[in-house]
C-alpha cells in the first residue's frame, strides 16, 4: 500500500513539473489599451496553444511544420505575410496570438483594448512533442490617476478645499496634509461612487483651519496598485492696486517641489488667455502675445523658487481679473491664485485715457483750514486765560483806593455833631 501511494505521489510530482515551466505572473494593463498575456515555452516544430479563462477555452492556436517554415520566412522581413498571419489568428477582433512569435517560444495572448470585465485569471496551456507546459496569469486593470483638481469653495458657509478626483480604477487612497505641517486633526471626509464605466469618482474635502491663514493644504492621491503618488496643493488672495503703479504679483514654490516648471495664465469671467510659461530644463521663459508688452518674469530667481510675475502700468479695463501661477512636476502641482483688482474708471471706453490715482482732486486744503481755526482758537484762549490771571493778581494797597478812605476820613473829622447821637447825649446831661 505505501509503494502504490509513493508512486501516485511520484507520478503526480513528475505531472506538475512537466506542467509548469514558468512561475505564475501578475500583470497589470492600463484601461482601454491593448495588454499582452505572457507565455513562454521550448520552441517545437509542432504546438498546441490553448488560453483559458475560468476554466473555459477563449482561444487556440495550433502549429504545424508548414506554418513554422512560414514563420522563418517571416524572420526574413516578410511584413506582409506577417499581417496576415496576425488577422487570420484575430478572434472577434479582441484577442490574437502572433505566429511569428510561437515559433520562438511565446505563446503570449494579446487582448485588444481592454476593459474591467476583463479582469481575472488566465491559464496557457502549451502542448508539444517534448510534454505540455502551462502558466497562470493573474490580469488586473488600471484606470490610471492623470491629475487632479482642487478648488477653494464657501458653498458651505465655511471656507474648505475640495479634491476631485475622476475615473479611475480601483479607488484611490486620499489623505491630506499641509505645509508646515500642524498637530491640528485636518478631518476630511472623502466620498467615492461609480459611473457607468464601473470608474471610480472621488470627492474629498477638509475645512480649512482657523487662525492660520498661511497654511498650504496639500491633497496626497495613491493608486490601491502602488506607484507614485500625485498631490495638488492650493493657495488663494487678493490684491488692490492702483491704475499705472508696476504690481508685482507673488508665487512662491513650496520645497518639497524639486525642478517644476511654472506656467501663468489668466480670466477674467469667460475670458481665458495664457501669460507665459517657464521650462525648468532649458531655463527660458515664453510670453504669449499681447502679455509680453505687460509683463515680465526674472528667470535667475525661478530656480530657487520665486515665480513671481511683475505687471508693469496695468489698466483697469485690461488687466483686473484672476492670475493663476502653478508649479508643476510630473506628479505634483502648486497653485497660487491672485484675485486683481485695479482701481480705475468702471466705464471707459477704449482709446480714453484712463484717470491715475495722482490726478484725482485733493482735499488737503480743508484739512489745512481745519487745522488753523483750531490754532487760532488755542492762541485766543491762552490770551484770555492770562488776561484773567493778572487782574486777580492786584495788591490791596491800591493807590486809588486809598484816596477814597482819605476823602471819607476828612468828612467826618469836619462835622462831628450833626448826625452822632451820642454827642447829643452828652448835651443833656
Amino acid at each position: 500500500m505505501s509503494a502504490i501511494h509513493t508512486w501516485v505521489c511520484f507520478l503526480l510530482w513528475i505531472s506538475l513539473s512537466t506542467q509548469k515551466g514558468t512561475p505564475d505572473v501578475m500583470v497589470t494593463c492600463f484601461i482601454s489599451e491593448d495588454c499582452r498575456l505572457p507565455c513562454n515555452f521550448q520552441p517545437d516544430s509542432e504546438a498546441t496553444i490553448e488560453w483559458f479563462r475560468q476554466d473555459v477555452m477563449i482561444y487556440k492556436f495550433e502549429q504545424d511544420e508548414e506554418e513554422n517554415d512560414g514563420d522563418d520566412e517571416e524572420e526574413d522581413n516578410d511584413d506582409s505575410s506577417s499581417e496576415e498571419h496576425l488577422e487570420q489568428q484575430q478572434v472577434a477582433g479582441q484577442m490574437f496570438i502572433s505566429p511569428a512569435l510561437v515559433s520562438r517560444g511565446n505563446a503570449s495572448l494579446v487582448l485588444k483594448k481592454i476593459g474591467l470585465k476583463d479582469r481575472g485569471t488566465y491559464r496557457c496551456q502549451v502542448t508539444t512533442s517534448k510534454g505540455q507546459h502551462g502558466a497562470n496569469v493573474i490580469l488586473r486593470v488600471e484606470a490610471p490617476l492623470h491629475g487632479l483638481s482642487l478648488e477653494l469653495s464657501r458653498m458651505s458657509g465655511y471656507e474648505e478645499m475640495i479634491c476631485t478626483i475622476n475615473n479611475v480604477y480601483p479607488h484611490p487612497r486620499v489623505s491630506w496634509d499641509t505645509e508646515p505641517s500642524t498637530f491640528e486633526d485636518l478631518r476630511p471626509v472623502t466620498r467615492m461612487h461609480n459611473n457607468k464605466q464601473g470608474l471610480f469618482m472621488v470627492n474629498s474635502r477638509v475645512k480649512l483651519l482657523k487662525g492660520r491663514p498661511n497654511l498650504i493644504y496639500i491633497c496626497k492621491v495613491t493608486s490601491s496598485y502602488g506607484g507614485p503618488a500625485w498631490t495638488a496643493s492650493l493657495k488663494e488672495r487678493e490684491i488692490k492696486w492702483t491704475q499705472g503703479k508696476d504690481l508685482t504679483i507673488p508665487c512662491t514654490s513650496p520645497s518639497y517641489l524639486d525642478s517644476p516648471s511654472l506656467e501663468w495664465s489668466y480670466s477674467n469671467g469667460p475670458q481665458h488667455s495664457h501669460i507665459l510659461t517657464y521650462d525648468s530644463r532649458s531655463g527660458h521663459s515664453t510670453s504669449t502675445p499681447p502679455w509680453n508688452k505687460y509683463v515680465e518674469l526674472d528667470g535667475f530667481r525661478v530656480p530657487f523658487g520665486d515665480g513671481s510675475l511683475r505687471l508693469m502700468d496695468p489698466k483697469n479695463s485690461k488687466h483686473t481679473g484672476s492670475y493663476t501661477c502653478m508649479f508643476s512636476t510630473q506628479y505634483n502641482t502648486y497653485t497660487e491664485r491672485t484675485n486683481v483688482i485695479i482701481d480705475g474708471p468702471s466705464g471707459a471706453k477704449a482709446g480714453e485715457t484712463e484717470t491715475r490715482a495722482s490726478d484725482k482732486p485733493s482735499y488737503w486744503w480743508v484739512a489745512g483750514l481745519v487745522i488753523a481755526l483750531l490754532a487760532l482758537a488755542l492762541v485766543g484762549l491762552l490770551v484770555y486765560m492770562k488776561m484773567k490771571g493778572n487782574r486777580e493778581k492786584k495788591p490791596t494797597n491800591d493807590p486809588e483806593e486809598v484816596t477814597e478812605l482819605n476823602v471819607v476820613k476828612d468828612a467826618a473829622e469836619t462835622k462831628p455833631n450833626e448826625s452822632s447821637p451820642f454827642t447829643e447825649a452828652d448835651t443833656d446831661r
